[in-house]
């Protein structure tokens, strides 16, 4: 008779822990993969069901389950909504405020960073400590100091009464003070030594390292300032110089309104944020990463 040994069972074959190790690691992917799954549709789903009333031109609305395609497709109701509002003016003044908004935000943002990040001064902490409270404050706090100083300066009803107020964010503050602080101080010192000065040393060197996060903010910025709906709202009387945020509200009556062309001015105030935020997601998420690795 062979005498025959066997092996313990926790004495597992280097093949069989690979298996075990594949197996849990494919089983651990697989769950990430479908939770991400599950927050795409639940986050995809509404902007698609408006894309999908919009082009619709027969059907019901509101059916249940919804319709995951168009009824009878076509452009009737994106023609109707530029015959409705004037959709080219809303779209100058959108531009106006965006831009102007980024720009400011990335000067100022920048300019007030730069010191709490790379200098030493007597409550430096405690300034950066109240710039960071305020975002617990939901913007809307601001709404009538900010609409009394615009109605003192004169601006209501213009571009700069709506720009101005949102320069200043804490958010941009914290995110180039990060970037800021990832910056090598040997390149400042090395910069100082050479003769450069302060203001050298923002422009010639943070600036120039620090365009990541300049360019996530600039992103962050101009979707927020696109999309912004109260507060031009408040301050623009005139329709000829609502935003396309604000403009499509003329699409709905006091009584009643065409959901299908609600939805198509919705499409054509998101589409252009959109195409633009997917051709630069990679510097959106790049900024993020800190101004130099």
């Amino acid at each position: 008779m062979t005498d025959i040994t066997t092996l313990p069972a926790s004495a597992a074959t280097p093949a069989t822990r690979s298996k075990t190790f594949n197996y849990q690691r494919w089983l651990n992917r697989s769950l990430h993969y479908l939770v991400l799954s599950a927050l795409a549709v639940i986050t995809v789903y509404p902007f698609w069901w408006t894309l999908v009333t919009a082009v619709s031109t027969a059907g019901k609305v509101y059916a249940f389950p919804p319709a995951l395609l168009p009824t009878e497709p076509g452009l009737q109701n994106f023609l109707e909504v530029f015959q409705t509002i004037n959709v080219w003016a809303f779209y100058k003044n959108s531009i106006l405020i965006s831009g102007a908004t980024v720009v400011g935000t990335l000067i100022i943002c920048s300019l007030a960073a730069y010191p709490i990040a790379r200098m030493r001064f007597a409550g430096r902490n405690f300034v950066f400590g109240a710039i960071v409270a305020t975002m617990i404050l939901p913007s809307e706090v601001n709404f009538l100091i900010n609409f009394i100083t615009v109605s003192k300066l004169g601006l209501t009803d213009t571009i700069s009464g709506v720009v101005l107020p949102n320069l200043a964010g804490a958010v941009g503050i914290f995110l180039m003070k990060q970037a800021f602080e990832a910056v090598p101080q040997d390149l400042i010192d090395a910069a100082k030594v050479d003769g450069a000065n302060e203001w050298e040393v923002f422009w010639k060197i943070m600036l120039p390292l620090a365009k990541p996060a300049l360019g996530a903010l600039a992103i962050l910025t101009l979707v927020s300032a696109w999309n912004q709906y109260i507060w031009p709202s408040i301050v623009m009387t005139s329709v000829e110089n609502f935003p396309l945020s604000v403009g499509v509200s003329y699409l709905k009556g006091a009584f009643s309104f065409k959901t299908r062309l609600v939805a198509a001015g919705a499409v054509l105030t998101v589409l252009p944020i959109l195409i633009m935020f997917l051709f630069t997601q990679r510097y959106f998420l790049r900024g993020f990463e800190g101004a130099v690795k």
